[in-house]
């Protein structure tokens, strides 16, 4: 068994586009969505991420898609909920490496700098036959890009603004017809010593907050080399360190603080044929925590392969497997997992309009074998002319979760005989697409999904240990739409959001329990964004809002927090230039209406801010 699942590990864990030998000055890119037919992908550009430099990962999903993000203060841990699930259901990779804290099992999206990233795509819905462990609700996907035939590039951006915002970043980068090179270094400042209105005092003083500074510093290099037209090498590398004042609730005057240090190196090998793609990728994910005087520490490491190959001109294959070799060090306990990862993808073209994805992974823990994943889905085009066109897409999978290493080995209270969570899920949507003088985008999908083996934490006499317990029930809707065009010589753009989300306690931790019946905590119901932007001469503005509905804050839901809609501003110019020197800036204001909210309950949020931007590039 070992040499068969060595044999296969001959690449990588991210699905790829359609096999072709490498042009001389191509970057090789592997599409997210080439086996996932049926499901919802929506994607950001480097260009799409420049209002968001200096800005988090958490910033962006919460403000430009339909994914709720718990913030627990400015600068503090955010994390993802897709569709009523909680963060541990979100797979997160960069460059094809799955980057959650095994200890966790999930990302803290407010150290993951936009600064840092190149592309970024969102997958809704259960993908566990795609991408694995923990991706029941979505999955993100971070990614770093170069390019070739570009020579020497260099640049300097530097943000400012309210609260003591002070970041600043720099590039440096050579590329030529088979070689590229690219390195960022960044430094990211704020004291977060915003203003705001102390609701655990009597009378709700307002005061300002002095213990939520935050620092954030790293280097990300990325090396791509053409050996020849055949034979392609990728690497990359990021250094994250993060310190921080961990910002108390209202009321309390702890000082807690916390560093968080990340080293993530990928190597990818990538072999062309007529027809076929091998890759082969190692890489490991490091991570140390130090809470107060709390040292939690853990590495990853991975050997992956694959091959994708185009068997005619309907079919289309991937088969694959990964190994990884995980040694949790924590404060409380020090424990190894191994796990392999067999998985294969077969996608059939019937005509250029008509597709389906069969999708099969089954993944091997500690010697214990999780469940078994399929997922089938389909893309229909069922109407299409040079104008318009209407496709339906519609996809059933199961999905799982393992239980984390804190889950299993936390002393005292850990489980080692908890079973994997469970789901099982399926979606349809329609998507209508129109281009001429008014060009517009809109989608509509329907999901239903239900998790089983839920993993809860309860007390048992003095000590909390986690069990197999609860049952949950996810469905809604999910709205996406955009619209651009042209008045005279200005350019607009719109896009918008809607997502319903009823996520609800169908078994509860006994006959008692409460929160059968009842929406999930911190999960809002109903949540929308949306974005106008307009251009001309190099001038751009744009006028964004998102808005979050009310959330309970306990299972039982006796107590709900408000709803909060938050604008933000932007006005950039982007053709300003000096000498050969390129000067792009740009102004923003956030929560321009200066809204009193909180995400979370007792956690205070900041008011309106500034932020200038200035680039100078080479």
């Amino acid at each position: 068994m070992f040499l068969l699942v060595w044999a296969f590990s001959f690449v990588a864990s991210s699905p790829i586009q359609d096999t072709v030998k490498l042009a001389e000055v191509e970057v090789y890119a592997p599409a997210l969505d080439r086996f996932a037919q049926g499901q919802k992908v929506i994607s950001w550009t480097k260009k799409d991420l420049e209002n968001y430099q200096g800005r988090s990962l958490g910033d962006l999903l919460q403000e430009q898609s339909p994914v709720f993000v718990r913030q627990y203060g400015a600068g503090m841990i955010a994390s993802p909920s897709f569709r009523g699930t909680s963060a541990g259901h979100t797979a997160v990779f960069w460059n094809g490496l799955p980057i959650n804290s095994p200890s966790l099992g999930q990302s803290d999206l407010s150290i993951l700098p936009v600064t840092a990233i190149d592309q970024i795509s969102l997958q809704f819905g259960n993908a566990g036959a795609l991408f694995g462990n923990e991706a029941i609700g979505g999955s993100v996907h971070l990614s770093t890009s170069t390019d070739f035939g570009k020579g020497f590039q260099a640049g300097i951006s530097q943000q400012f603004g309210s609260f003591g915002l002070f970041n600043t970043s720099a590039f440096a980068g050579f590329s030529s017809k088979n070689f590229s090179s690219k390195i960022k270094v960044y430094r990211e400042f704020s004291k977060n010593n915003f203003p705001y209105n102390d609701l655990g005092q009597i009378g709700t003083p307002e005061v300002k907050e002095d213990h939520a500074q935050f620092e954030q510093i790293g280097i990300v290099q990325d090396l791509v080399w053409n050996l020849n037209a055949n034979n392609q090498v990728k690497t990359a590398f990021w250094w994250n360190k993060t310190n921080r004042e961990v910002q108390p609730v209202m009321g309390s005057n702890t000082n807690d603080e916390q560093e968080d240090q990340a080293f993530r190196a990928a190597i990818d090998f990538f072999h062309f044929e007529e027809k076929s793609v091998w890759n082969l990728k190692t890489g490991f994910v490091k991570n140390e925590q130090l809470f107060n005087a709390s040292q939690n520490n853990s590495t990853q490491y991975f050997l992956a392969g694959d091959w994708d190959q185009k068997i005619s001109d309907k079919w289309t294959s991937k088969l694959g497997a990964r190994y990884t070799l995980t040694k949790g060090d924590l404060s409380t306990y020090q424990a190894d997992d191994e796990r392999i990862e067999l998985y294969q993808s077969t996608k059939f073209s019937a005509t250029d309009n008509f597709s389906f994805a069969l999708n099969l992974r089954q993944l091997v823990y500690s010697g214990t074998f999780a469940p078994f994943t399929p997922n089938l889905g389909m893309d229909w085009k069922f109407w299409n002319t040079n104008t318009q066109a209407l496709q339906l897409k519609t996809s059933l999978g199961k999905g799982f979760k393992v239980p984390t290493l804190n889950d299993r080995f936390w002393n005292p209270g850990g489980n080692p005989d908890l079973l994997p969570e469970e789901s099982l899920s399926g979606e349809i949507g329609l998507t209508w697409n129109k281009k001429g003088n008014l060009n517009w985008t809109q989608s509509l999908t329907y999901y239903k999904m239900s998790v089983d083996n839920w993993i809860i934490w309860l007390p048992k006499g003095s000590v909390w240990t986690p069990e197999n317990i609860k049952k949950v029930s996810n469905q809604g809707l999910e709205y996406q739409g955009s619209l651009d065009g042209a008045i005279g010589t200005w350019n607009w753009e719109l896009t918008t959001s809607y997502t319903y989300s009823k996520a609800v306690t169908t078994k509860g931790t006994d006959e008692n329990d409460q929160s059968v019946g009842k929406q999930l905590p911190y999960t809002p119901q109903h949540q929308a964004n949306a974005k106008v932007q307009i251009k001309k001469s190099g001038f751009t503005s744009f006028i964004a809002t998102n808005f979050v509905g009310e959330r309970s804050v306990t299972a039982d839901n006796p107590r709900l927090m408000p709803s909060f809609q938050l604008f933000n501003f932007g006005l950039g110019y982007d053709q300003l230039t000096v000498g050969k020197l390129q000067v792009p800036l740009s102004f923003q204001i956030n929560n321009m209406l200066d809204t009193d909210y909180q995400v979370l309950y007792l956690r205070a949020m900041p008011g309106r801010s500034y932020q200038f931007n200035l680039s100078i590039l080479l």
